[in-house]
């Protein structure tokens, strides 16, 4: 019998399947050659025939779903229109927003910087069609929904559990008219400025390193800091950061558990002290936002790090993150009691992805009343009345 071999184009969409979802899981760093291969059925060397290495096997898996967006985006021309497309490519290309938000800062600079220009004029695609449909809307503001809903979109990726994908896509393309007929007119700025700070309290030098590293660790990503970057973050040599920590991995381990019990002690107390579950949630979206305002490192940092923790940080993370999900979702099943769990994980996820990506996006961050916008986002995602 003679065998016939896959056409190459038909092999290498299978290797780029296989690495996406692999990339999605463990991360970048986690994943070898060699398993990407084991997951085609192939050999390494036979791998190398098609890719040349693993940085390209990223961009290259990266670009399948980003052309497909791109493609329908441009053949969109309302907004009902756009939402069918973000929705189809958030379920058939799952993994992308895990790889947009993650691992696509670890492209060559030429290659992010290209990957920033192409979102940026998907936006300009999505917001002109919107205000054809909005006239109201300035371009800024038409921007900042247009962004939101590519964020909600890409908040599937971090679903644990895989959802029904026609279920999915309906309730997405929901979830994107709504982000895109939220009102912005008559937004207030912070009182306190762009992101409110807390009063500034004499620190010691473990704590100024364990802010250093979140910051840095964010920006830079944990391989392309070094000890010596994180002592001159805080004023000494680098080999004094051992005095402190006993490795920069146990500094990034520490940093990541001090933010997550400073968002859990916001967002809990907010809830604790509401009364019932409506005014409960308002205050727990409230408290979100604020603490995303001050604190878009650490999220930052929670999404493109927690691979590179040791396993039993790792797990910790990861059952931080479970936690907190429940406690949202549970809290808006009880406000909203139509919904399942399933639809609760979806929109909390939107939520998420939508608050997270708003703090640091530069076209958004540093809008006066981004609170407030965030604020009227995150009710139209969670299905709750805006204000009044």
């Amino acid at each position: 019998m003679v065998v016939r071999r896959p056409p190459a184009r038909s092999r290498q969409a299978q290797i780029l399947a296989v690495a996406a979802e692999r990339f999605h899981r463990s991360g970048y760093h986690q994943v070898s050659m060699t398993e990407v291969a084991a997951g085609v059925g192939i050999t390494a060397p036979a791998l190398y025939r098609h890719f040349r290495g693993k940085p390209e096997l990223l961009d290259r898996a990266l670009r399948v779903g980003l052309d497909e967006l791109a493609g329908g985006l441009r053949a969109a021309t309302t907004t009902t229109a756009v939402g069918a497309v973000l929705a189809a490519v958030a379920v058939g290309h799952r993994p992308l927003g895990t790889l947009v938000q993650r691992d696509a800062r670890l492209l060559p600079p030429a290659r992010r910087a290209a990957l920033r220009r192409e979102l940026r004029a998907d936006v300009a695609l999505m917001a002109a069609v919107l205000r054809a449909e909005r006239a109201e809307l300035g371009s800024a503001d038409a921007e900042l929904l247009c962004w939101s809903a590519l964020s909600a979109g890409a908040g599937l990726s971090y679903q644990s559990a895989v959802p029904q994908p026609r279920r999915a896509e309906r309730l997405l393309r929901e979830l994107v008219a709504a982000i895109l007929a939220v009102p912005l007119g008559g937004t207030r700025p912070d009182p306190r400025g762009r992101a409110p700070v807390a009063p500034s309290l004499p620190r010691s030098r473990r704590e100024e390193l364990l802010a250093a590293a979140v910051r840095l660790f964010h920006r830079r990503g944990f391989d392309n800091v070094s000890t010596d970057q994180l002592g001159a973050a805080v004023g000494i040599s680098g080999p004094s950061v051992y005095r402190h920590f006993d490795s920069k991995a146990q500094l990034l381990a520490a940093s990541l558990v001090r933010s997550r019990e400073r968002l859990w002690h916001e967002v809990e107390g907010a809830i604790a002290v509401a009364a019932g579950p409506g005014p409960a949630l308002e205050a727990a979206l409230a408290a979100y936002v604020g603490f995303a305002r001050r604190n878009g490192d650490y999220l930052g940092a929670m999404v493109s790090e927690t691979e590179r923790l040791a396993a039993p940080d790792r797990r910790a993370a990861v059952d931080f993150r479970r936690d907190f999900l429940r406690t949202w979702v549970d809290l808006l099943r009880q406000v909203r009691p139509e919904y399942d769990a399933a639809e609760a994980r979806i929109r909390v996820h939107a939520l998420f992805a939508l608050v997270n990506d708003g703090v640091r996006n530069p076209p958004c961050r540093d809008r006066p009343d981004l609170g407030d916008c965030l604020r009227r986002l995150g009710r139209a995602v969670l299905g709750l009345p805006g204000p009044a």
